[in-house]
């Protein structure tokens, strides 16, 4: 019985560059199969041949059995392909549902017309087939980065694909969530559909997989079955060398206070109130994480810190100083530095090279900035300082942001933050989309940073990347901390609940008296994140 999909000594170049070196791949119908490797190593140019983006300059396409040749997507589709990619193709100002269908609506009065509520009954039926919790009348630009993700799954299966390409699908789910996905998953596959799940996330291919294959720098270097390898092998596969797989952390005394929140309440871009009345304080030579379902205020929160939106009430002080009416760069001036949630809206520009993007917030500075004209050598320079030490790929600070890979984008964003020598490092999902080779260096960037006596404020959909790197974990639910919580005892199952915003028992929770530092207006750290020294769950040693 021929493979659902055979890729057949696929070879991808493009100039300078060998993407895809000779690669088979079988894939079994009814199967989940997962595709490992670092960023860069030709996983997304893959699958990018497979769903019809890329012809290939060698190397032939075959679904059971039978060759195929795809001049765009649109020809991949009608063979009953679906890809989702790793960022969104979604209208903001449509509804859930207007973008399930869009292109492929059911139309009433002749074909003149769509039939809106046909469309929006076969939406609705879908996410209820699937388990995914999201509002059909609600527009794209009003809901969390998470529903935004099941959109896209939801768009993929309304076309009904018998093979479903999904690069990331998990990246920005809950525990919970995930599980829900691997639900859908079973479902689809007993029906006799085929899934491709792209993941730099060992522990799920090895959860969610039959079979794993693993690309290293555009080559094969191996299939293997799920439940006949382990993640330290795996790890070693993609790298090419024994990688630590947890953060080495040792407990630190934190320093003087770098960061305060008081009172602060922020509004989303509908006017809703999506940072409630938060309070707490960082201090050198610390990580606070903070953990939550997207779309709970940790965007709103993070973009009243860093200056990106004004706060409705309250104060953020900085090094003592206040932030209010203080720019994007005055913070940065002062040593704030940003790794945004959305690296492409908000950390580079994409039509720029690297050269340029790596200057973005300091073109007015030295070594930069000389008797008002830009010293272009020396950015190159810094450009160059930041991909050879990050491991950005390619190595061309010539080359324009858009033609990076999302891992090596987001590789690239973080290298021009850490070099700024910053005080305080806001970090957004600093991971999100890189392998496990560069996530092993950045955690150790991320620790070298504290050890160096900086703030770090790290805010991750990642529960090990949080509990492994954190002194202390608060957890966020609508806009509140619902616990602060030793990330050293705390469960998996705990953080689930505090997510979901249920309460924990005070033995469980920092500070039992959570709202009432906030009320008897308690020193700096309110709602207990501000204990001192000797009440920091960081002071004990993180078990990783």
């Amino acid at each position: 019985m021929n493979p659902a999909v055979h890729l057949d000594g696929i070879t991808k170049r493009f100039p300078g560059v060998v993407a895809n070196d000779d690669v088979d791949l079988a894939v079994e119908r009814g199967s989940v199969h997962a595709l490992l490797g670092e960023n860069g190593a030709g996983k997304t140019t893959l699958m990018n041949v497979l769903y019809g983006l890329y012809r290939p300059t060698e190397g032939t396409v075959r679904l059971d059995g039978e060759a195929k040749s795809f001049d765009s997507p649109r020809d991949a589709i009608d063979a009953g392909i679906g890809m989702i990619h790793q960022h969104f193709m979604l209208v903001d100002p449509m509804t859930v549902w207007e973008n399930v269908v869009l292109g492929n609506e059911p139309k009433t009065w002749g074909g003149l017309r769509v039939d809106r509520e046909a469309a929006r009954e076969a939406v609705v039926e879908l996410s209820e087939r699937y388990g995914f919790d999201v509002d059909p009348d609600a527009t794209i630009a009003e809901i969390s980065v998470g529903e935004q993700q099941r959109v896209e799954i939801l768009k993929a299966l309304y076309r009904g694909a018998d093979v479903l390409i999904m690069d990331e699908p998990t990246a920005v789910l809950t525990p919970q969530e995930v599980e829900e996905l691997y639900g859908v998953f079973e479902e689809l596959t007993e029906q006799g559909k085929t899934i491709i799940f792209i993941s730099h996330k060992l522990g799920e291919a090895l959860s969610a997989a039959d079979d794993i294959t693993v690309l290293r720098d555009g080559v094969n270097v191996g299939t293997v079955a799920a439940d006949g390898v382990t993640r330290e092998e795996l790890a070693e596969m993609m790298v090419g060398r024994e990688v630590l797989m947890e953060p080495a952390t040792s407990p630190q005394e934190a320093g003087e206070r770098v960061l305060e929140v008081t009172g602060l309440s922020v509004e989303d871009d509908r006017g809703v109130e999506a940072v409630s009345d938060l309070s707490f304080e960082l201090r050198g030579g610390e990580i606070l994480g903070v953990a939550g379902v997207d779309g709970n205020g940790q965007s709103q929160l993070v973009e009243a810190i860093t200056g990106l939106r004004e706060a409705a009430s309250g104060e953020v002080r900085y090094r003592g100083e206040s932030m209010r009416g203080k720019s994007r760069r005055d913070r940065i001036d002062r040593g704030m530095a940003f790794i945004p949630e959305d690296r492409q809206e908000r950390g580079l520009v994409m039509s720029y090279d690297l050269t340029e993007n790596g200057i973005l917030g300091s073109q007015h500075d030295p070594p930069f900035a000389r008797v008002g004209r830009l010293d272009w050598g020396a950015a190159r320079d810094h450009a160059e300082s930041v991909i050879e030490q990050y491991d950005v790929r390619p190595p061309d600070a010539e080359a324009e942001a858009e033609s990076l890979s999302g891992g090596n984008q987001q590789k690239f964003i973080v290298g021009r933050e850490f070099e700024r020598d910053p005080e305080l490092v806001v970090a957004t999902h600093p991971t999100r989309g890189v392998d496990i080779g560069s996530t092993e260096f950045l955690h150790d960037r991320l620790l070298d940073l504290r050890a160096e006596g900086k703030a770090v404020l790290l805010v991750s959909s990642k529960l090990d990347e949080v509990q492994g790197l954190s002194d202390r974990l608060a957890v966020i639910h609508e806009g509140e901390f619902t616990g602060v919580v030793d990330p050293a005892t705390v469960t998996e199952e705990e953080i689930g609940l505090l997510m979901a915003g249920e309460s924990l028992d005070d033995d469980s929770v920092e500070g039992a008296a959570l709202h009432d530092a906030a009320d008897d207006g308690a020193d700096a750290g309110i709602g207990g994140v501000g204990a001192d020294d000797e009440e920091r769950a960081g002071d004990e040693e993180v078990d990783a």
